[in-house]
């Protein structure tokens, strides 16, 4: 079956002009050409999907015949075969072996981090002062994934470190992805900055992990003795440069989905006054003035259906996968070695999933009418590859939004509209709210 080709196409560029200048522009506008649909990244032939049914077979039933693709094979070299990079035998057993961290129990001890971290932001506040509400986010973040990740006080330079270098690395590592290979090895302003940040986050975090296994590994409770800890069928642990790749694959990819989705969520309940008074109500009944607990999480499902809807709208852009034998998608036959994408913002923003799609409306997840295709909500991908730290995340979300605004209302400034920035996903940038207290 003949693939059609979308519109655009460059001489030598292929449409990686276009998706770097119209980003959800052009990959929602996808789904117009066709189910699969050609898409060239400078001479590299994809083939972007465009519906629930075929994604969910990419991620999902046939699964097991994709690796990562192409996007992904730009950031190994600096990132390492961590979990979201590694495939195969190999990913699966890092993944036997990552899973403990983030047990249930585990979890539940990470919350009173979260819990701490976002009470010592919202106390930081004072009334009528005007915050930028991307970057208290994204420091929370740092701290709380920085915090479960290393308890110790060596471990503090390395959040430090997180802070400045991690969102360059998030940044600059996207353009590469998106761009021919010649442009990284350019002396780019850019590519020296993304070089540098790289550079120094492997000099702290190799310092922490040699601290630990000098002074003999114990449990201090935090995601860094799990690594560490961690043994697989044979008895084997990790060396310390793929605990290191671990653990830089925990803080990009755990940082960036929660600064995100709580930025955003913030914006949206302040735009929606309906909203704002029943998740406060619920917060009053579920919390009666007393702090939040991990166990309050799956009590609190007005805020859940909050979150489900901010990360239906301000999800990851894209996602890569390489067939690693030939795959039969709907007629389209995919030779070894084809490069799939997959777009959960497009997904997410289908009116024939979602009607109404940019309509930010938490009932849609609480109607007992509104049946989400498979394949059609993916924020934490899905299959063998979905997101090993996803119910910490989500739980991080709830934790910070009932910890804040039990004590804030957060009111837009008027006159300065929030802009957005794009990296892997829609930033928010210039989100400014004055805290009032409630």
């Amino acid at each position: 079956m003949a693939v059609p080709v979308a519109p655009g196409r460059l001489p030598f560029l292929g449409h990686s002009l276009a998706m770097i200048r119209r980003r959800h522009g052009f990959t929602s506008s996808l789904r117009d050409h066709g189910d699969v649909v050609r898409v060239d990244l400078g001479p590299m032939t994809t083939f972007f999907v465009t519906t629930p049914r075929l994604v969910h077979q990419v991620l999902v039933t046939d699964g097991p015949r994709f690796r990562k693709g192409a996007m992904f094979d730009k950031f190994r070299p600096y990132l390492g075969t961590g979990l979201v990079l590694s495939d195969g035998a190999f990913h699966r057993r890092q993944r036997r072996m990552i899973q403990p961290a983030f047990h249930r129990d585990r979890i539940a001890r990470y919350a009173t981090t979260m819990v701490r971290a976002a009470t010592a932001l919202a106390e930081s506040w004072t009334p009528g002062e005007v915050r930028v509400v991307e970057d208290d986010m994204q420091g929370l973040a740092v701290t709380v994934v920085g915090e479960a990740l290393f308890s110790t006080g060596l471990g503090q330079r390395a959040i430090d470190e997180v802070r400045r270098s991690v969102f360059v690395i998030i940044k600059q590592g996207m353009v590469r992805a998106l761009s021919p290979s010649f442009v990284e090895r350019l002396p780019l302003p850019g590519n020296r900055e993304f070089d540098r940040a790289v550079e120094r986050m492997r000099a702290i975090v190799l310092e922490v992990i040699e601290s630990r296994r000098a002074e003999g590994v114990t449990d201090h409770g935090d995601l860094l003795s799990t690594l560490l800890l961690a043994q697989d069928e044979s008895g084997d642990g990790m060396t310390d440069r793929q605990t290191y790749d671990e653990v830089l694959t925990l803080l990009t990819a755990g940082i960036e989905t929660t600064a995100l989705a709580l930025a955003w969520a913030f914006h949206e309940v302040s735009r929606h006054p309906e909203v704002e008074r029943r998740l406060v109500a619920e917060l009053d009944e579920v919390l009666g003035g007393r702090p939040v607990t991990f166990a309050d999480v799956p009590r609190l499902t007005y805020t859940a259906a909050v979150v489900h809807e901010v990360l239906r709208m301000y999800p990851v852009w894209i996602l890569m996968r390489r067939a690693v034998e030939p795959v039969d998608l709907d007629g389209v036959r995919l030779p070894a070695g084809a490069e799939v994408i997959v777009s959960p913002h497009a997904l997410h923003h289908d009116p024939a999933s979602f009607p109404d799609p940019h309509r930010f409306d938490p009932d849609r997840w609480l109607s007992p009418s509104h049946a989400v295709p498979r394949g059609a909500y993916i924020p934490f991908a899905a299959g063998v590859r979905q997101c090993v730290g996803n119910v910490f995340a989500q739980a991080e979300v709830v934790i910070t939004l009932a910890t804040v605004l039990s004590r804030w209302r957060l009111v837009p400034v008027p006159g300065k509209p929030v802009r957005t920035k794009f990296t892997s996903a829609a930033y928010p940038s210039g989100l400014l709210m004055t805290a009032v207290p409630r």
